[in-house]
């Protein structure tokens, strides 16, 4: 089924903070001088101040008669229990609070601050007024029932959870169950083995699921930052079983996770190892070319590496590309990244060189501050508050389970989003050669997510547009994580797609059709399209050169 967009209406991300703000960080003392400044100038502008004090005190003074002078967002879970609605003492609570942001939205508003420093502003009112929402108290009526009800041994157990966390956890609430999982176990449990293995990475070949095998094999590249079996999680929802099951013969990437003896690995590092896995699965299977799947910052890693094979006449590498939530053009309006001047970059590399690596840690707490509210203080109430253990979740137990960046990396990422050299050509160099995008003329199909807080979908969008060749562009109504993970079958699952790919995001957006269904099928029919002939599959993994090792998953995948 097909439908129009609403015309005059763009998705917009209402996160501030993106895979920007992860790799640089965000320093508590640039956002202490924002408060400070923010203090500032209400005492510079006083009668301003007071004018929307006096407003203030007339909406709490209706609030205080029974009045609601403010709607709340129907769509905000955090005020569903019916006591905000229905009891007087807590429906006063909430329009309160919500006439205090909407004052101090409207007090920013109209300060003389320029456009910058009121971008700041809303970012850290945004942050407060998060964290002081009556929800994340002991007054929230879903505390004070389990509370009763557990006759207070709930209380007992949130204090020992936060004292575990503290302990355990970087004072961060714990977002799932930890013992819930185990890798090999119940996560990444498709059947295959290690056929290649350098420094950086190994190579999984996966066994045939089905009764033929296109000849053309696919090869998965995670991102860096991540583990590889987000596209291995349970079988229903598992992205290489669904390439098997349709005849695809399938590799993946497993990266290794860092630590300081490895803090000179960059951008070249990865795309030379690349390399060497790509004419590994060439030899095993026997095809002149391979179909690559990149994710996020893998993405950016195929990018570079089909760059690098241009540069060298080698291209015919490639059959195909899918870029999966991937931004090469890495301009994005955030406020957060407003705090982001020369000194907190060059801070950021200088903290890194030193230790060796980014921690995977410190860039998990950025992304949690990406969605504090589901994040964060969802879980506040849930562990402490409410005394109970996190739900077990397999996404979120691979969103936990960190790894490390190397220095150089993490410097030339920083520089990546600083300068953004691969929309002009030969702006980045990789492996010796210059990379320009724009003569790589392999056919690509390109995914973004219509709620992604992490790549925003309109710089995937204009990320498509650099790329030479057939390119597809399909925007999924999921976020960032859920954009992959995307089986047939989910009852919610659509996507918009538009022919005519414009240099304005709006316009293909206002043009795009709405279409009922996961994009995976869509995919793969395009997929197999590029994958040659379909012949017996290969049952004997690896061949003389590159003999099968471990059992899948494969060794790196338990490095800490």
């Amino acid at each position: 089924m097909r439908d129009q967009p609403a015309k005059n209406t763009l998705p917009a991300n209402r996160s501030m903070l993106n895979v920007q703000n992860a790799v640089v960080g965000l320093r508590g003392r640039d956002l202490f001088s924002t408060l400070r400044s923010l203090v500032l100038q209400g005492v510079k502008q006083p009668i301003h101040s007071a004018r929307h004090v006096a407003a203030l005190g007339g909406q709490l003074g209706r609030v205080l008669l029974g009045d609601k002078p403010c709607k709340v967002n129907p769509q905000d879970q955090r005020f569903a229990d019916p006591t905000w609605r229905d009891n007087p003492f807590y429906s006063r609570t909430l329009q309160a609070y919500l006439a205090c942001q909407k004052q101090l939205d409207s007090w920013i508003d109209e300060s003389n601050l320029d456009a910058d420093d009121r971008a700041r502003a809303r970012f850290i009112a945004t942050l407060l007024g998060d964290a002081l929402a009556p929800t994340n108290t002991l007054l929230n009526p879903l505390v004070i029932k389990e509370l009763f009800n557990s006759g207070g041994s709930s209380l007992f157990k949130g204090l020992s959870h936060l004292l575990d966390d503290i302990v355990h956890n970087d004072g961060m609430p714990c977002q799932v169950s930890k013992h819930a999982f185990e890798v090999g176990r119940n996560l990444a449990t498709t059947a295959g083995s290690v056929v290649f293995r350098s420094e950086l990475l190994e190579l999984i070949q996966y066994n045939p699921m089905s009764e033929k095998q296109y000849a053309k094999p696919l090869l998965i590249v995670p991102p860096q930052i991540n583990k590889f079996y987000i596209f291995d999680l349970s079988s229903e929802k598992s992205f290489v079983q669904y390439a098997l099951k349709n005849g695809l013969q399938t590799f993946v990437i497993s990266w290794r996770n860092p630590n300081q003896r490895h803090r000179e690995w960059g951008l070249s590092s990865y795309v030379a190892a690349l390399e060497a896995a790509i004419d590994a699965c060439r030899a095993i299977t026997g095809s002149k070319d391979v179909n690559l799947l990149g994710a996020c910052a893998g993405g950016l890693t195929i990018a570079a590496l089909q760059g690098h094979l241009q540069a060298k006449r080698q291209l015919r590498k490639v059959a195909s590309s899918t870029y999966l939530v991937s931004m090469l053009d890495s301009q994005i309006d955030s406020p957060a990244m407003l705090f982001a001047d020369e000194l907190t970059l060059e801070a950021a590399k200088r903290r890194s060189y030193q230790q060796g690596v980014l921690d995977g840690r410190d860039m998990a707490r950025v992304f949690a501050w990406m969605r504090p509210n589901d994040l964060i203080w969802n879980y506040w109430i849930n562990n402490y508050l409410l005394g109970k253990q996190p739900p077990p979740f397999d996404i979120l137990y691979w969103n936990n389970d960190n790894t490390r960046l190397p220095a150089a990396l993490h410097g030339e990422l920083i520089d990546f989003f600083k300068h953004n050299p691969l929309i002009r050509s030969r702006g980045l160099e990789v492996c010796g050669t210059p990379v320009d995008l724009r003569k790589v003329t392999v056919d690509s199909f390109n995914v973004a997510g219509i709620n992604d807080h992490i790549t925003p979908w309109d710089a995937v969008y204009r990320s498509t547009l650099l790329l030479g060749g057939n390119r597809r562009f399909i925007l999924s109504n999921s976020g960032h994580i859920q954009s992959i993970l995307n089986p047939p079958g989910k009852p919610k699952s659509n996507y918009l797609e538009n022919a005519t790919l414009t240099g304005d995001p709006r316009a293909w957006y206002h043009d795009a059709e709405h279409i009922k269904g996961s994009w995976w099928p869509v995919w793969l029919s395009w997929i197999q399209e590029r994958s040659g002939e379909q012949k017996a599959p290969l049952l004997a993994l690896g061949n003389p050169d590159y003999p099968a090792m471990e059992a899948a998953p494969g060794t790196y995948v338990h490095v800490r």
